[in-house]
């Protein structure tokens, strides 16, 4: 089942998967927008909200896995892993948020009681750095910090934008001696090569403050993204705004504006685009090593990189609990997808 399959990166999987000979169930809760692609595509569909769970279970309990696309993922995430648990039923998401990577991971013991893979992240947000993460872990056993980064200069669609809201409501995250830390949005501001020149960048509370700790065991990880210098300003302003934001009301009006002007990068300007992933790693001795990956656009990432991982899922037996995409697939898996290079890692 592919969830959520009405929303842009929902509808991108969905077309995919049946282009490539799968036939997902499709599903969510906007009957006529779920239902019409279903008939375009000649799939069966199934119209459900997450607000009760006995509809979520009926509506999994004959499903081998679940594809989660309906984002906010910090509001859908729960009910549909509870949900999974209770029906016996795979779960897969495409979420780049730390909570909800916090959320699924402590609940690891009951996935395995449940008997079900729980592996939040599978498109964009993380695979790319999460596999970047994983080879240089294996570079410099040793380590302890752990810098990544990237630049995808594509558009968002209303999801990621919607996502992208709430985690700049929250704030800033790094990971420090094991533990997430709260920090400004401007924390630090620095100068990056990430493999198409050098730019200005800072620190973002991406996924992978939460997923490359579970994948490498490292204390100290930072995630980066280029930044213009005016919209670094910007930030250390907004650390005090922020609060208002988060308020019921405008956070609903701000969300609303979204849905209504974001709709998402054309077939085209996802073709033009690609994505640039950078990684720095250092141990205690001050030996570092420095790792490069190209990769077509997040959204094409997000479409093969999930569809690839519903197959090994479907094709045979797996470990219960939960995982991260680099475990599950291996640190190279983002260098088989449609546009991505080799991850390059330079010697000492």
């Amino acid at each position: 089942m592919i969830y959520g399959a009405n929303g842009y990166s929902g509808e991108l999987i969905a077309r995919q998967a049946r282009e490539s000979g799968l036939k997902p169930v499709l599903a969510g809760r906007n009957p006529d927008k779920v239902q019409g692609l279903a008939a375009v595509l000649g799939l069966e569909y199934r119209i459900f909200s997450l607000h009760n769970m006995t509809d979520i279970v009926e509506n999994l309990k004959d499903m081998h896995l679940v594809l989660h696309c309906a984002g906010p993922f910090s509001a859908t995430s729960a009910p549909m892993l509870a949900g999974c648990m209770l029906s016996k039923t795979h779960y897969l998401d495409i979420t780049g948020e730390i909570e909800v990577f916090e959320y699924a991971h402590a609940r690891d013991t009951s996935a395995k009681t449940a008997g079900i893979l729980v592996c939040p992240g599978v498109g964009f947000d993380v695979i790319p750095t999460d596999c970047m993460a994983a080879a240089l872990k294996d570079a410099l056993p040793d380590a302890h910090k752990l810098m990544l980064g990237f630049d995808s200069p594509a558009s968002v669609s209303a999801g990621t934008a919607k996502s992208s809201l709430e985690g700049l409501v929250k704030g800033g995250k790094i990971r420090e001696n094991g533990k997430i830390r709260s920090v400004p949005l401007n924390h630090i501001v620095t100068r990056i090569n990430f493999g198409n020149g050098e730019k200005t960048a800072l620190t973002i509370p991406w996924g992978d403050v939460s997923t490359a700790y579970y994948t490498t065991g490292i204390p100290n990880i930072e995630v980066y993204m280029p930044i213009s210098p005016r919209a670094v300003r910007l930030a250390g302003l907004v650390r005090w705004t922020t609060p208002l934001l988060g308020l019921g009301p405008i956070e609903r009006g701000l969300k609303s504006m979204i849905e209504k002007r974001i709709k998402g990068p054309s077939a085209r300007a996802r073709e033009k685009s690609v994505s640039y992933i950078w990684g720095n790693l250092q141990n205690e001795r001050g030996d570092s090593r420095t790792g490069y990956l190209k990769t077509s656009n997040g959204y094409d990432v997000t479409i093969h990189g999930s569809l690839g991982v519903v197959r090994k899922l479907l094709g045979g037996k797996v470990s219960p609990g939960c995982i991260t995409p680099a475990r599950l697939m291996g640190k190279a898996y983002i260098s088989t997808l449609p546009g991505s290079s080799p991850i390059y890692i330079s010697e000492p």
